[in-house]
């Protein structure tokens, strides 16, 4: 059987190997040391944020980031049903009850309209949504000017899902900094990756110094083991830290590769009955996954199989949280429309080291099964 062509697999053709080499030879292989710093910083100025915390995955950043934003028992957290499940865990994790939302057809993302909606009706119930994590799914930028006019109105505070999105942007400014926090992901499917890991951004110092403070253990700065807080062991190893460095200095490179595989994909399958999901009015994103749209499930599931047997990895698009046996029983405000996606909808390998015979060959299956 020929070499599998995964999803998104990582692609680690720059610097990596030396770097991770000098922090081996430095010794630097906690989850403290120079790499961080460097990474951290480097992070921070490219997206256009003051401040930046490396940590071992995006969920914990999501996790520290509700807990700094001060919410806790029995807050409701609004959230986009349409998105990967670590969104929506560490809302249970600070004891908080998730509000979920349907999304909007053309970014795939939260519904402005349906958001203002649960938010009125949550407040007339008796207390009103204290946040809500706007998830920019794979990639694709949410409808950023006209959910903020909504929380702005109601008060409520936005936290960033951008664990997909880095490099995505919208008027030219990059997702993640839009809200009072945003949270990123290394995992090693994403468009650069520190093997696992991920990374909390903010502009306000108060929230990233309590965000690291509650990262290291709460440790006190004191030569004793002093403690104040319940802390968590959330920081990035330095060895990954040197990674990621490394894949940062690629990030343009990947994400015009990317763009072009989106590209390949629409000119090679224009004639045949399929809908991608595409840039809107003032955003631009990444496309860390070129994701369409067949006329049903059996089409879908039929192209699905057809890769899989040519040893080519392609994914269903994520089950919505309000089918999830842990969230069937969350307030739902539906639409109908993520329901619709996951029937119909495939991603389709959009690595950037994938080669335009591998794609020529994805499209030909595509076309025989459609």
């Amino acid at each position: 059987m020929r070499n599998k062509i995964y999803l998104s697999p990582p692609d680690l053709k720059g610097n990596e190997r030396s770097l991770v080499t000098e922090v081996f030879e430095s010794n630097w292989i906690a989850p403290q040391g120079p790499m961080i710093n460097t990474f951290e910083n480097k992070l921070s100025q490219m997206v256009g944020s003051s401040y930046a915390i490396a940590l071992n995955s995006a969920t914990a950043a999501i996790h520290l980031g509700l807990q700094v934003l001060g919410v806790g028992q029995d807050d409701k957290v609004l959230c986009s049903t349409f998105t990967f499940v670590a969104s929506v865990n560490p809302i249970r994790y600070v004891g908080a009850i998730p509000i979920l939302v349907d999304i909007e057809s053309e970014s795939w993302n939260i519904c402005p309209v349906l958001l203002e909606k649960a938010i009125v009706r949550e407040t007339e119930k008796g207390s009103k949504p204290k946040a809500l994590i706007l998830v920019h799914g794979y990639g694709m930028p949410a409808k950023i000017d006209k959910i903020l006019e909504v929380t702005q109105k109601y008060d409520i505070l936005v936290l960033e899902d951008s664990a997909s999105a880095l490099g995505s942007t919208h008027n030219d400014k990059y997702c993640g900094t839009f809200g009072e926090i945003g949270v990123f992901s290394f995992n090693g499917n994403k468009i650069i990756t520190t093997s696992g890991g991920g990374a909390l951004v903010t502009g306000h110092k108060e929230y990233a110094e309590k965000a690291l403070f509650l990262a290291s253990q709460a440790k006190a700065t004191t030569g004793e083991y002093q403690h104040r807080a319940i802390g968590y062991n959330y920081r990035l190893s330095n060895v990954l830290a040197a990674i990621g460095v490394a894949q940062l200095d690629l990030l343009s490179d990947f994400l015009h590769k990317r763009r072009q595989n989106h590209q390949f994909y629409k000119n090679k399958l224009k004639n045949i009955a399929v809908t991608f999901l595409e840039d809107h009015i003032s955003s631009k994103s990444n496309f860390w996954l070129t994701n369409l749209l067949f006329h049903s499930y059996e089409i879908k599931e039929k192209v699905r199989l057809a890769l899989l047997n040519k040893n080519i990895e392609s994914r269903s698009l994520w089950t919505p949280m309000h089918q999830q046996k842990m969230y069937r029983e969350a307030c739902f405000y539906a639409n109908g429309a993520s329901d619709d996606l996951y029937m119909r909808g495939l991603s389709l390998p959009s690595g950037s080291s994938l080669t335009t015979s591998e794609m020529q060959l994805i499209c030909e299956v595509i076309i025989s099964c459609v």
